[in-house]
C-alpha cells in the first residue's frame, strides 16, 4: 500500500499579520528592510517569511506578507497581508484594522462591538513581538500598527463573517499560527462562534440549518432570515452538544430529506464520507411504517430521495413519514437530552414533508423570542 502523504500545514493571518509588523517596525526604527523576518508562534515554535511590497515615509513604514494556507481549502490564500507602523508619543502599541479587515458589530465574539476583527491570540502576539522590537531599539514614545487586507472586502462574502457580525472584510485568526490541513475543526469552531453570539443576543430557542437550502426554505416557509440560523453543515451531532453546553433551552433543525434522513438511523454527521445508507434508511421505515417489503426494496435501488418519494401515493408517504420522524425525533432528542430538539424536513421538489412531534412548537418559541427583541 502507497504511503498516504501527510497534508502540507500553512500560517494563519495572524501569522502574517505577526510577521509584516515586526518587519515594518524594524525598518521604521532601524532603517533596516529584512529579505526575511522570524517570528515565535504561540506554541513556542518559530517560523521565517518574507516581507514584501514595501513602502517607506519618513514617519511610516508599511509591508506585507503573503498567505499560505497548506492543503486547508481556505480562501484567504494568497492573499496579502499588510502592516502599517508608525510612531507615537505614548508608550505602548497601539493596534487596530484597516481596509478588508472586518468590525464586529455584535456580542459575542472573540472582540466586543465596534473593534477590529483581530482575535486575542494573534493581537496578542502582534503586540508582544512589536513591544520586542520597540524595546530593543531603546526608542521612546510608541507604536500604531493598522493590519489591512485590501482583497478582504470581496473574500468576506465567502466566509460566514457576514453571518457572525463581522462586517467589511475578513478576520485575522489563528490560536496556534499554523493552518493544519483539516478544515473540519474550522467549520465546528465557526458553529460554536454562531452558537455563542445567538447566545449574546439572549436567544435561549435556536435554530439550524445544515446549509442554504434549509436557509431558503426557513426565509420562504415562516419568513425566518437567513441570518437568525445556525449554518451547521454536516455537523447534527456537534451541533447538538454545542447548543447543550450553551445553556439553550431548544433547538429545531431545518433539512433536506436527502441529509437528514440519515439522522433516522442515529447518523449524526451526515457527509457521505462517513456513509450513505438513505436508501437502507428509507427502506427500513417503510417497513416499520408497515408498507410492502417489495417497495422497500425498490427503494434500496433509488438513487434519491426524490425518486425514493415518488414510489408511494400520499396515504403511503404520510405513514412512511411518521414512520421517519419518529425515529429522528427519537436520536436527535437522545443526543439533545433535557434540551428540547426536533426537525422540520423537506424536499426540493415537495417543499415541506413534516416535522417531528415537537419541532412546531420550537418554531414558534423561536419565532415569538425573535419579536420579543
Amino acid at each position: 500500500m502507497a504511503e498516504q502523504r501527510k497534508g502540507l500545514s500553512g500560517y494563519t493571518t495572524g501569522t502574517c499579520a505577526q510577521a509584516a509588523a515586526k518587519a515594518a517596525a524594524v525598518c521604521l526604527l532601524t532603517g533596516r528592510k529584512e529579505e526575511k523576518v522570524t517570528v515565535k508562534l504561540p506554541g513556542g515554535q518559530c517560523i521565517t517569511l518574507q516581507p514584501e511590497l514595501w513602502e517607506t515615509e519618513p514617519d511610516l513604514v508599511s509591508c506585507a506578507v503573503k498567505k499560505y494556507s497548506g492543503d486547508d481549502p481556505d480562501v484567504t490564500n494568497g492573499v496579502y497581508v499588510y502592516a502599517s507602523v508608525s510612531r507615537t508619543e505614548t508608550e505602548g502599541i497601539l493596534l487596530d484594522g484597516g481596509v478588508g479587515v472586518g468590525r464586529v458589530t455584535k456580542p459575542g465574539l472573540d472582540q466586543p462591538v465596534g473593534a477590529a476583527a483581530i482575535n486575542r491570540i494573534p493581537r496578542k502576539m502582534i503586540c508582544q513581538t512589536a513591544e520586542e522590537v520597540l524595546e530593543a531599539s531603546g526608542m521612546p514614545g510608541g507604536l500604531q500598527i493598522i493590519i489591512s487586507i485590501p482583497d478582504g472586502v470581496k473574500l468576506a462574502a465567502k466566509t460566514f463573517n457576514p453571518r457572525l457580525g463581522i462586517e467589511g472584510g475578513i478576520s485575522v485568526l489563528g490560536t496556534t499560527g499554523i493552518v493544519e490541513p483539516m478544515s473540519e475543526k474550522a467549520l465546528i469552531d465557526t458553529i460554536q462562534v454562531e452558537i455563542n453570539v445567538k447566545r449574546a443576543e439572549g436567544r435561549a430557542w435556536l435554530i439550524a440549518a445544515p446549509g442554504n437550502y434549509g436557509l431558503d426554505f426557513l426565509k420562504e416557509t415562516y419568513g425566518i432570515p437567513a441570518e437568525i440560523a445556525v449554518k451547521c453543515s454536516n455537523y447534527v451531532g456537534e451541533t447538538i452538544d454545542m447548543a447543550v453546553d450553551s445553556g439553550a433551552k431548544g433547538l429545531v433543525f431545518a433539512a433536506h430529506i436527502g441529509k437528514f434522513i440519515k439522522v433516522a438511523a442515529g447518523i449524526m454527521n451526515t457527509h457521505s464520507r462517513y456513509g450513505d445508507a438513505r436508501m437502507e434508511v428509507a427502506a427500513s421505515a417503510m417497513l416499520r411504517a408497515g408498507l410492502p417489503a417489495q417497495m422497500a426494496r425498490a427503494a434500496l435501488d433509488c438513487g434519491t430521495t426524490d425518486e425514493m418519494l415518488s414510489l408511494m401515493k400520499d396515504e403511503e408517504r404520510n405513514k412512511f413519514l411518521e414512520a421517519l420522524l419518529d425515529r429522528i425525533q427519537f436520536y436527535l432528542q437522545n443526543r439533545a437530552g433535557e434540551m428540547k430538539c426536533g426537525a422540520v424536513i423537506f424536499s426540493n421538489q415537495s417543499g415541506m414533508l413534516g416535522m417531528t412531534k415537537n419541532a412546531d412548537a420550537l418554531l414558534q418559541k423561536a419565532s415569538k423570542e425573535l419579536v420579543e427583541q
